[in-house]
């Protein structure tokens, strides 16, 4: 299940510390999924406690002195230090399943269904991931909770793909939308989902407008190569400047229709309905682990990317009460 470190401009706990949650994401995983399958296989009444998580979600007031002792300062290098692991040293970021994942299983009678069942019940606690961190939240458009295109990349791909998804970069003080961008071991690929009715074929030309068309209806849409081409040109220039030495490639993707471009431009993989699963099959068949390379692909866009956040209320409320 590939990992979502970016959500449109909402805060992500990946941009604390991009070398410590995708590892720390991928254990976690393992580990409650194998809590999970064991249960189901075995035993059905034992409590949740013992499967679900590594310690404990509650934030004693012990432990939150101990968080807020360590933000540091305004002007230091990184104002907020990652929350150290151990017994009694965790909170809600060591926690990616609830209760009822582990109590509505009785009924599942495969181990696909499982599996599905365990994604699915992942998919939130990584949009909670990717919108709040332990001092901060944003608040999560119900658009991206029951998204279908966001769904697919995140339960289909690999842990190791990281994913920005409509992430919106803050340059020279100017906020720009741009498209998906995943970040595999091997490459960031710029990708956009141009995808209509089944069957629906898209007449690409160097034009500002394209042609769909869908039986004898035809109509016209932005030149989707506007926006990824903005969106190659952004990640290159910042991969440029950091000295990030990884391939950028520009992927127009559809599932269900057809690209129709007789001279398609260089560098643009068209990938639609007759060549997807073959497309598809080499992503998921990737092997390779985290790159350092990658991560630090990942840590120089998160750098530029905008966030919209607030204070979380259990910490306003703990700085109302030491004043």
């Amino acid at each position: 299940m590939a990992q979502l470190i970016k959500l449109q401009d909402y805060v992500s706990r990946y941009a604390q510390d991009i070398y410590l949650y995708p590892s720390r994401y991928v254990r976690l995983k393992k580990k409650q999924w194998e809590g999970l399958k064991e249960k189901w296989e075995n035993k059905p009444d034992q409590p949740v406690k013992d499967f679900g998580k590594e310690s404990s979600s509650e934030l004693p007031d012990s432990f939150l002195d101990k968080i807020k002792s360590r933000i540091r300062q305004p002007g230091t290098a990184k104002e907020e230090e990652i929350v150290p692991e151990g017994p009694g040293q965790s909170d809600d970021q060591d926690i990616l399943m609830d209760a009822d994942a582990f109590d509505s299983i009785r009924s599942i009678k495969t181990e696909d269904g499982l599996k599905q069942h365990f994604l699915d019940h992942l998919l939130p606690f990584q949009l909670k991931w990717a919108s709040s961190t332990l001092t901060e939240r944003s608040f999560i458009s119900k658009e991206f909770t029951h998204d279908p295109t966001l769904k697919f990349l995140l339960q289909r791909f690999p842990d190791t793909f990281l994913i920005l998804y409509k992430p919106i970069f803050l340059l020279k003080k100017a906020p720009v939308e741009a498209e998906l961008v995943l970040i595999t071991p091997a490459a960031a690929i710029c990708i956009s989902f141009i995808e209509a009715e089944e069957d629906a074929a898209f007449v690409g030309s160097k034009d500002r407008f394209w042609i769909k068309k869908i039986k004898n209806k035809e109509t016209k849409i932005l030149n989707p190569l506007i926006a990824l081409n903005r969106t190659e040109k952004i990640v290159k220039s910042l991969f440029d400047m950091y000295g990030v030495d990884l391939p950028v490639q520009k992927v127009l993707l559809n599932r269900n229709g057809y690209f129709d471009y007789p001279l398609p431009p260089y560098g643009v993989q068209f990938i639609d309905k007759r060549n997807f699963e073959e497309w598809f099959m080499a992503q998921r068949g990737m092997k390779s682990p985290l790159k350092h390379m990658q991560l630090k692909a990942a840590q120089v866009l998160l750098q530029f990317c905008q966030t919209t956040s607030v204070r979380r209320l259990e910490w306003e409320n703990r700085t109302g009460e030491e004043k």
